[in-house]
């Protein structure tokens, strides 16, 4: 079977992305939609689950997300930040999207390489902080794990969720192949499509935890990434549709 369309759950990337030039090579339209999006829950919500903003005297954040919702209510409660707050981050890229919110310049942040469990030594480090995890409604069973080994006080906040869109403008038996990089993504597609039947649709995941939600909701998964050889989404595509169209 030759691929001719793919749909990407992603947003439209930029001009220089990967997907294009597979496009562009393979002769093959690639099309991309958010399956899901994020929405922030309201203060009202916030006080429900009993969060005292002041209580905390550090922030954990796992995404942008996360930062651009905890701002966004301290402001709605007049919570005025201090600048002693410790901040811990999963990783260099989220800590340097903390300018966008405050000087960056002496405050006390801290961030780990790229997965949370990277973050032990830092809460080893700084053992006695009341830390604060900012999160959507969904969260890795891995973050619950680290920061129960670390032996510090933490408590949750949902302060967003992540919520399927709506696709019914979409045929989506358009395309020949759907390329999913959540559990969410699965779900939305279930949730959008209940008649949807995989047939001769191939289907492409990232992530252990995308593989299973696809394979529990009965889809066979052609693709997976990432893989030792193929450490992205868009190496690992290409690979597939050269050897598919051999």
């Amino acid at each position: 079977m030759r691929i001719k369309s793919i749909l990407v759950s992603q947003p439209a990337p930029s001009e220089s992305s990967p997907y294009l030039d597979i496009a562009k090579k393979e002769k093959i339209k690639i099309d991309f939609r958010p399956f899901i999006h994020v929405e922030g829950v309201d203060n009202k919500e916030l006080r429900t689950q009993k969060i005292d903003l002041t209580q905390y005297t550090g922030i954990i954040f796992t995404s942008k997300n996360a930062i651009d919702h905890y701002f966004r209510l301290a402001e709605e409660l007049r919570f005025a930040v201090p600048d002693t707050m410790r901040y811990i981050c999963q990783s260099e890229a989220i800590a340097n999207y903390l300018q966008k919110h405050i000087v960056y310049r002496k405050r006390k942040i801290s961030f780990g390489e790229k997965n949370f469990s990277d973050l032990l030594p830092l809460f080893k480090k700084f053992p006695t902080e009341k830390y604060l995890l900012p999160s959507s409604d969904v969260l890795s069973p891995d973050i619950v794990k680290t920061l129960d080994s670390a032996n510090v006080e933490w408590t949750r906040a949902i302060m967003y969720r992540t919520v399927c869109s709506d696709l019914t403008d979409i045929n989506i038996k358009d395309y020949d192949m759907l390329i999913f990089f959540s559990p969410q993504g699965i779900k939305s597609l279930q949730q959008n499509f209940p008649d949807f039947k995989q047939d001769e649709t191939k289907i492409g995941v990232f992530g252990n935890t995308t593989m299973a939600a696809a394979e529990e909701a009965g889809l066979k998964v052609d693709l997976m990434a990432p893989t030792k050889e193929t450490p992205s989404m868009t190496m690992a595509l290409e690979k597939y549709i050269k050897a598919l169209h051999k």
